[in-house]
Formats: C-alpha cells, sequence, structure tokens
C-alpha cells in the first residue's frame, strides 16, 4: 500500500511468533517502520531480521520488554517516541492462555486469575496509555488482538480476553473525535502459533479444525490481513467494533 510510506510507524506486541509476527510482516511490506516487542530477544531479533530479509530492507526493529511491568512500558515507550516521533498503528497482541503453577486452595485459584488478568489485559492497557500521547491525530489506529474465548473458552483465559472488550469500546468513544479508530480482533482457532504448545498434536489440531464450518484453522496471513485492513485509511470509520475471524465457529448474528 503506496499510501502508508516508509515515514509511517507501527508498533507490535507479542511480535516474535505467530500471529504478531505476521502482523508485523504484513505492516512492514506496507512501508511501515515496525517495532517487534515481546520478552524474549533471541526470537524477536531472529523474527526482525526474517522480515528485514524476506523485504530487503530494514523496517523491523526488535525492542525487548516486559509488558506487565510499568517501569518497562514507560522505557521501551520512550525508545520508540524518541526514534519515531508519532506512532501511526498499535496492535496490541501480546498474551497467552497462562496456566500458574498448581497450587491446592484459593491460592491455586487466584493466581490461574491474576497470571491471566496480568498477562493479557495489562499488557495491552499498559502499553496503550503509555503510546497515547503520540499517536496520530487524526489517522491512528489501536487494534487489540482478543479471542474466540471472550465468547466459548475457559474461564480464566477467555474472561482476560473479554476485559479487553469494555476497554476497547471506552477508548473507542473517546477518541473518536480525535481521528483514532479503535477495534478488536478476535480469532478463533490459528495453526502455527505457540498457544497450544507441546498439547498440539494431530488429534487437539483435527478437534479444532471441526469446530469451524470452514473445516480448517486459520492461517496467522489472514489474521494479519484483517489488521492490515484496519490499519489503512480506508478503515477510519470503522470503530468500537470486535471483529471475528474464526471460519464460522461463532456465527456473528445478532
Amino acid at each position: 500500500m503506496e499510501e502508508h510510506g516508509k515515514s509511517r510507524v507501527a508498533v507490535v506486541s507479542g511480535g516474535g511468533t505467530g500471529i504478531g509476527r505476521a502482523i508485523a510482516h504484513a505492516l512492514a511490506a506496507d512501508g511501515y517502520e515496525v517495532f517487534v516487542l515481546g520478552r524474549r530477544r533471541a526470537v524477536l531479533d531472529e523474527a526482525a531480521q526474517a522480515i528485514n530479509d524476506a523485504l530487503g530492507a530494514e523496517r523491523a526493529h526488535a525492542l525487548c520488554a516486559d509488558l506487565r511491568q510499568p517501569e518497562w512500558v514507560a522505557e521501551v515507550a520512550r525508545q520508540i517516541t524518541n526514534g519515531a516521533g508519532t506512532v501511526d498503528v498499535l496492535v496490541n497482541n501480546a498474551g497467552g492462555n497462562f496456566a500458574a503453577h498448581p497450587q491446592n486452595g484459593l491460592e491455586g485459584v487466584r493466581d490461574d486469575w491474576r497470571t491471566n488478568f496480568e498477562g493479557n489485559v495489562l499488557p495491552a492497557v499498559l502499553l496503550t496509555h503509555a503510546l497515547l500521547p503520540r499517536l496520530r491525530r487524526p489517522g491512528g489506529r489501536i487494534v487489540t488482538i482478543g479471542s474466540i474465548a471472550a465468547f466459548r473458552g475457559p474461564a480464566t483465559y477467555g474472561g482476560s480476553k473479554a476485559a479487553l472488550h469494555p476497554w476497547s469500546a471506552e477508548l473507542a468513544v473517546a477518541l473518536a473525535p480525535e481521528g483514532i479508530a479503535v477495534n478488536v480482533v478476535a480469532p478463533g482457532y490459528v495453526t502455527e502459533t505457540e498457544f497450544y504448545g507441546d498439547r498440539m498434536g494431530q488429534e487437539l489440531h483435527e478437534d479444532r479444525c471441526r469446530r469451524a464450518p470452514a473445516g480448517r484453522g486459520a492461517d496467522p496471513s489472514e489474521i494479519a490481513a484483517l489488521v492490515r485492513y484496519l490499519a489503512g485509511r480506508d478503515a477510519g470509520f470503522v470503530t468500537g467494533q470486535i471483529l471475528q475471524a474464526n471460519g464460522g465457529a461463532l456465527l456473528g448474528r445478532g
């Protein structure tokens, strides 16, 4: 998309693997300078290098940070804005289905909820608020990656993803007068990610595919394509929405 130009800046959290990496690649291919954020330095460096090698240009930049921690978020936001000035697109993708260390009693229950909330909600909220003063006005975009689990999934993970919905809606209302669009993309089963870890095998893969009328999982590039649209100029009137991308596993009928 030539309209974006190389001067435009995107930030993708959780950008080292899976959906986040595909999003970072797609935005870099559109000409954005992309800051790829995450906790694993080696993974981030490899992802940024692979994107740059594929495009033949230095457009992806790795920044390592624990986005659950305010001091880390403040520092990484400072690095981004010092180098880039204005941020055009923020993609909140960092997160996962976090299992606490097994414990008995109420402490175990607390830890299950806390780890999922801290891992899925805090990175999006903290990073957004840190970068909000530098988002382009008008024309800025905030896209948060949710999940079908917010509607149909494990309570701890699904609950943390569901919390992103009212937060995003509140942001959309507040920022619409400034020309900033805020949306959630909620994928269903996506292949080639780390989400299921060692649990993913042929049987689980086939089960997840059967749940969608499409009969398959999404490729990360398909989720990236939806984010790419929302990041573009033509999507400025789309805001405050939860866009489902699940192959019909959850039908969007009101």
